[in-house]
């Protein structure tokens, strides 16, 4: 077939299965739009910026486990792709943005709109292409999506000239693609294997370190099996909840700042930690020279790059996660750690998580709590950065696999709202809750317009507490309470959502909590909750900053404590 670069662009899509693409229209991007009514099987989402774009396409792909493809034009809105692309590429989602360029004689001339996007976006891309003529557009989409999902899945931009999209060529979708060099590996070394086997084998203490590598490689039952095989405790990181049921009696929840006490416990006891899938990140390892001090480390991850980048590693094994525990499993000898799993079940005991407090007042823990109660646990939780990022890690009890989408590596404010309407747009048979806290949800308030108009039946709960939570937290325990710039004056939000057409109440007690999060499932459509809660609730346990995981702030007696020392540290 001969065909325009914008039809083979839409026929190389179709080839590689995608079904929806997020977008905003401009001039450089117009050729592309003006044939997408030619190919009424892609679905099209107008987003009201681009970074909701970026962020829908991430959130479909995490939730669906398919690449998720977004647009812009040449210039800013090719800018305002860059948060998103580079939130994408710090947690190993699979995204392929579609950019418009200036035509090719005026690339370097500083044309309208016209900006360097693959110079800009090469340190937060796994690959990206500047297409410069018709012929080579199928062979780089083949590149791109195989890119994008194999190895370490990630982002993959592909920027066009406004005038390639109208120059033809025969149009051939090549059925592989050869790249030298690019040869991510799915199976172990056996002997790296075997040595890992012989340790889990004699380990006293050992720990399951998973994180969002299991879930991406799909290696829940295997996972699982290697846990109830040999009795191990299993840890997850913040992107990794939900690859173990957190139900299960070997879970110990998350690790980290605001993870577990008996979770931290647990790592600063063990004597081998078994991490899989998983990058050993600040925010889960704490102090790196305090880590896992008594332990040593089996490392299972697709990236090399990763292993012995931040912590010191034992026993290397590079690997896709599922393949390596296929392997793994059968050597491991059938076991129980009954002294160590009744340690952990102590730690659990004496170092519960906070409670909801008494009375009547509003807390943030009720909130996230009643939501697990109410859908039980059946519902895909996608949340923003910030306190109620933490609390839903903490409070929901995440028991399906895939079911937390959360920002992690970049922290990107902003994120909740587009990534739930891509996440329900990928699974429509999913309850999809976007937990969002007053100061992030503001970041993108104007994707409520897409959600209006695709009928993105999403349910959204905002803990809405009149601050930039987190930073006010930490200028309350480490600034002597010194709020700058943190009191946040909100709108209505109801009101805001009423405005387009998405009905909404405003929740301030505690007993209008359940009827509230009832009747947000009940009704067919989007549903927006405003939860008025406690001013200055803060996340707990924490982990300093510097500290190491053991030192951990328990949650205080505020009335027993003087101002600008909120806080008592425990080297439990």
């Amino acid at each position: 077939m001969n065909l325009t670069g914008a039809q083979i662009v839409f026929e190389s899509l179709i080839k590689e299965g995608v079904e929806v693409i997020f977008g905003f229209p401009g001039g450089a991007l117009l050729p592309f739009y003006d044939t997408l009514p030619q190919y009424p099987q892609l679905r099209h989402i107008l987003v009201r910026h681009e970074q909701g774009a970026a962020h829908a396409a991430d959130g479909y792909a995490r939730a669906t486990g398919r690449v998720g493809v977004c647009c812009a034009t040449s210039g800013p809105g090719a800018t305002n792709l860059v948060t998103g692309i580079a939130n994408a590429q710090l947690d190993s989602s699979p995204v392929i943005a579609i950019t418009g360029q200036v035509a090719r004689p005026f690339i370097g001339k500083d044309a309208f709109q016209e900006i360097d996007i693959t110079g800009i976006t090469v340190p937060i891309t796994k690959h990206n292409y500047l297409v410069l003529s018709a012929a080579e557009l199928a062979m780089v989409c083949k590149e791109a999506f195989y890119i994008a999902t194999t190895g370490r899945p990630g982002p993959v931009l592909i920027d066009i000239p406004r005038d390639v999209f109208v120059e033809r060529a025969d149009f051939h979708y090549p059925a592989k693609v050869n790249i030298p060099g690019y040869k991510p590996p799915l199976r172990g070394h056996p002997a790296q294997i075997k040595k890992a086997a012989q340790l889990i084998n004699k380990a006293a203490r050992p720990v399951i370190l998973s994180g969002r590598g299991v879930i991406i490689s799909g290696a829940y039952e295997e996972l699982k099996e290697l846990a109830e095989k040999a009795q191990i405790p299993v840890v997850t990181t913040l992107l990794g909840i939900s690859c173990f049921p957190e139900n299960h009696m070997l879970s110990l929840g998350m690790l980290g700042m605001h993870g577990t006490a008996y979770a931290n416990l647990a790592i600063d006891s063990a004597d081998l930690i078994i991490a899989i899938g998983m990058r050993f990140d600040d925010r889960a390892t704490a102090k790196v020279s305090g880590f896992a001090p008594k332990a040593q480390i089996i490392h299972i991850d697709i990236d090399p790059a990763e292993i012995g980048k931040n912590v010191r590693v034992d026993v290397p094994i590079v690997g896709d996660v599922k393949e390596v525990l296929r392997e793994l499993n059968p050597q491991v000898v059938s076991q129980t750690h009954v002294d160590w799993i009744r340690q952990a079940e102590e730690w659990r005991q004496e170092h519960p998580l906070p409670t909801d407090g008494e009375g009547e007042e509003l807390v943030p823990q009720y909130v996230i709590r009643s939501i697990y109660e109410v859908t039980d646990g059946n519902a895909i939780i996608v949340t923003g950065v910030g306190q109620h990022q933490m609390w839903s890690a903490q409070h929901f009890c995440y028991k399906k696999p895939n079911s937390l989408i959360s920002s992690g590596g970049l922290g990107t404010m902003g994120f909740e709202l587009p990534a739930a309407i891509g996440a329900k747009v990928g699974c429509p048979e999913e309850t999809v809750w976007c937990v969002a806290g007053d100061g992030s949800f503001q970041m993108n308030i104007q994707e409520l317009a897409t959600v209006a108009q695709e009928r993105t039946a999403i349910k959204i709960a905002i803990i809405d507490n009149g601050f930039l939570g987190m930073v006010r937290q930490w200028q309350e325990l480490f600034y002597e309470r010194r709020y700058v710039a943190t009191p946040l004056m909100g709108p209505d939000f109801v009101k805001i959502a009423e405005a387009y057409g998405i009905p909404g109440l405003k929740v301030k007690s505690r007993r209008e909590v359940i009827p509230a999060i009832q009747r947000a499932m009940e009704h067919e459509g989007p549903f927006l909750l405003d939860f008025v809660v406690e001013p200055e609730a803060n996340v707990y346990p924490m982990v300093p900053p510097g500290a190491a995981l053991a030192d951990i702030i328990e949650e205080p007696k505020r009335e027993a404590v003087a101002p600008g020392i909120s806080f008592r540290v425990s080297n439990i």
